[in-house]
Parts: structure tokens; C-alpha cells; sequence
């Protein structure tokens, strides 16, 4: 029987946490990886059932599965304190890196050693996004209904640029009408866009922060209420809103920041960061990234003694049956514009040299399987070096 007290329960979730986010590179099964070992095999908090039934109820939330994880982590060993606790210490460290990464990105953007970077690091990410396409595809298509959701969303995406959140909630529809015993029936809604083309603000933002405070929290609460499918589901959400829509930033600098958000520890949604700090400094980071993880803290603080029946629930499958190859098609959707700006460059040497990173990044992820966190400072080294030579 443990027999510890709270508080020290508390610090010695503060302590893992904190440590997990410093060294979770790899992604979110890396992640989850590093939790189990923790949290099952050295300290005993979960049998090895718990853990997997912790893991799928994690799996099927909105939200990113492994920061779920480890605030579920928290839940079961501290309560709601717990949770609150080993959630924001598994964020921080990766919130802080973001922030400093992208004060120097803005700070020094135009220099030619940092557009030399980007142009290695940059088609890593399309790289990367590929691959997960590749491994999405074989576990989402598996019937020509799916296929057919899939290519709908890709066209949607691509040719049109309808909002994605629409076509999610749609495909859930469509899946709940395909799939669900029963016939059932969802409400939709749209939220506001706030078009704009912002210079870079100050570094913490404070002329901004009153203007852009709940703009920037609404929307990324309501993209962390809808990251179906692993966090490089926000890059559709994200290009199509913040790209096109408000305007807050370039394809190449989106492409860059994602880049950002794959070398650091921790979820690759902590991207958001990087898009509230171009909008409002460090204040608008810390709205952003309070925002985009909010919904995950709800969902497992309120919901944990429901979620176990919820996961079973015959209509919420049917729903996320039809979500799983819309998120597919517009991922695979979102890449075009985003590719065109990793390999068009400004020369045409430049632009081969970017093809053949892609291609070699691409390859060694899915035949290697490579992690990420080591592809993409190649990239960056391999970038250096042709824009000192070319």
C-alpha cells in the first residue's frame, strides 16, 4: 500500500513530468513509451491493463494523445491536483524552447545563415507530414467509404479550402449514418475568423494582448477540441486558419514553425507558441499554448470516470470512423501549399537540393524509421552547408 501524502505525491509528479518534457523527443508513442516505463515499470502506479485502457480511452479524445496521457497519469496518482500538476510540468519545459526559438526566428529572420536552415529543415517537416500520411493510410482506409471520405476532404482541402473543422464535424456525420446502428443526429457551428496581415509584435506582446486575447484563445481552444488522430492533425487546422484565412502568418513562416515544433521535446501542438508569439509576444504564446491544451485537461479531469463507458459507446465510434480518413484528406489536402514552399526556392539548384532531402528525409522514415528529432537538425546542418557553397 502507498503510503505517501499528497503533497509529496504532487512533487514527485512535478519532478517526472518536468524531466519527461525536457527528454521527450520522438513523438507521442515515444512519449507514451517513456510514461509506461515510468509510471507501470519502475513505480507500479498502473497494472499493465490499467495502463493500455488508460492509453485508448487517451487515443480516442480530441486532444494529443500522449499529453492526455500523462495528465491522466497525474489523475489517477493525485486527483485533480495531480492532473493539473504533471500536465502543465510535461508542457512547460517545451513552451519555454518554443518561445526562445521563436524570438530568435523573428529576431534574426532575413539572415542568411537562418533562410539557410529552413531550407533544409523545411522539406524534413513535409517529410515527416508524409510519412504519418503513409502510416494514417494504412490503418484509416478500409472500405471504399472510407477512401471516399478521404478524397472528399482532399479536394475540399486542396481546391476549395473549406474550413476543416466543418468537414470534420461532416464526416462524422456522414460516418454516423454509414456505420452507427442507430440513426443520430449532431449539431455543427462555425466560429469567427479574424482576418488580419500583422507586422512582428514586441517581444512580450503587451501593445497586442488586449486586442488579441480572446481571438487568439477561442481559436485555439477550439483546435485543441478537434486534434483527431495524433498532434500533425493540427497542421491542416492550423495552415488553413492562420495562413489564408487570418493572415497572421506566411506558408513559409507556418512550415518554419512547425519545423520549431518537431525539434523541440513534447507534443508537436506546442506549435501553437510559435503562431501566438508572432501574434502577440510572449503573451500571446502563453494564450495560445494555455488555449490549444486547455480542452485535454477537461476532458480527463471532468471526464475520467465516464470515459471508459464513452469509449464504448457504439455512436462515438461510428463518428470517429468517419473523422479518422477525413483527418487523412485533409492532412494530405493541407501539404500542397505548404510543400510548395519548402521546394520552390529561389534558385534552381536550391530547389532540387530541397526535393532530394524530402525524398531521402521520407525514405528513412518510413523504411528506417528514423525519429524525427534526428532528421530534422540534418536537415538543418545540410542546409548550412549548401548555402555556403551555392
Amino acid at each position: 500500500m502507498d503510503r505517501q501524502n499528497l503533497p509529496d505525491r504532487l512533487k514527485e509528479l512535478a519532478q517526472l513530468f518536468f524531466k519527461l518534457g525536457l527528454i521527450g523527443f520522438g513523438g507521442p508513442q515515444a512519449h507514451i513509451a517513456m510514461i509506461h516505463e515510468e509510471a507501470v515499470g519502475r513505480r507500479g502506479w498502473f497494472t499493465e491493463e490499467e495502463f493500455l485502457e488508460g492509453v485508448a480511452i487517451c487515443e480516442m479524445l480530441p486532444g494529443p494523445a500522449s499529453t492526455q496521457m500523462g495528465i491522466y497519469t497525474g489523475y489517477i496518482r493525485g486527483g485533480q491536483l495531480g492532473a493539473l500538476v504533471a500536465g502543465i510540468c510535461f508542457v512547460l519545459p517545451a513552451f519555454l524552447i518554443v518561445v526562445t526559438l521563436s524570438w530568435a526566428y523573428f529576431r534574426f529572420q532575413g539572415v542568411p545563415q537562418i533562410n539557410d536552415i529552413f531550407l533544409g529543415v523545411s522539406p524534413v517537416v513535409i517529410a515527416i507530414i508524409w510519412a504519418f500520411c503513409w502510416k494514417l493510410f494504412k490503418k484509416a482506409l478500409s472500405g471504399w467509404q472510407s477512401v471516399a471520405i478521404a478524397i472528399a476532404v482532399f479536394i475540399a482541402t486542396s481546391v476549395f479550402q473549406i474550413n476543416i473543422l466543418l468537414q470534420f464535424i461532416l464526416a462524422g456525420i456522414v460516418g454516423l449514418i454509414i456505420y452507427a446502428p442507430k440513426r443520430t443526429t449532431l449539431n455543427s457551428w462555425l466560429w469567427p475568423l479574424f482576418m488580419l496581415n500583422l507586422p512582428v509584435s514586441s517581444f512580450w506582446g503587451k501593445e497586442r494582448i488586449g486586442e488579441f486575447f480572446l481571438p487568439l484563445m477561442t481559436f485555439f481552444l477550439k483546435v485543441g477540441s478537434f486534434i483527431f488522430g495524433g498532434g500533425l492533425v493540427i497542421i491542416p487546422l492550423l495552415e488553413f486558419e492562420v495562413v489564408h484565412q487570418m493572415q497572421w502568418l506566411t506558408s513559409n513562416q507556418f512550415i518554419n514553425g512547425v519545423a520549431i515544433g518537431e525539434i523541440t521535446p513534447g507534443p508537436v501542438v506546442i506549435t501553437a507558441a510559435f503562431i501566438g508569439y508572432r501574434v502577440a509576444g510572449v503573451l500571446g504564446a502563453l494564450v495560445a499554448t494555455i488555449g490549444i491544451f486547455t480542452p485535454s485537461f477537461i476532458f480527463i479531469m471532468l471526464a475520467a470516470p465516464f470515459l471508459a463507458r464513452i469509449r464504448r459507446n457504439p455512436r462515438i465510434q461510428s463518428f470517429l470512423k468517419g473523422v479518422t480518413p477525413a483527418v487523412l484528406g485533409a492532412v494530405a489536402g493541407a501539404t500542397i501549399p505548404l510543400a510548395r514552399a519548402a521546394f520552390i526556392q529561389d534558385t534552381e539548384a536550391k530547389s532540387v537540393i530541397a526535393v532530394i532531402i524530402g525524398l531521402i528525409s521520407l525514405i528513412m522514415l518510413i523504411r528506417w524509421r528514423r525519429p524525427t528529432w534526428q532528421l530534422v537538425p540534418g536537415g538543418a546542418i545540410v542546409g548550412l552547408i549548401v548555402g555556403a557553397v551555392l
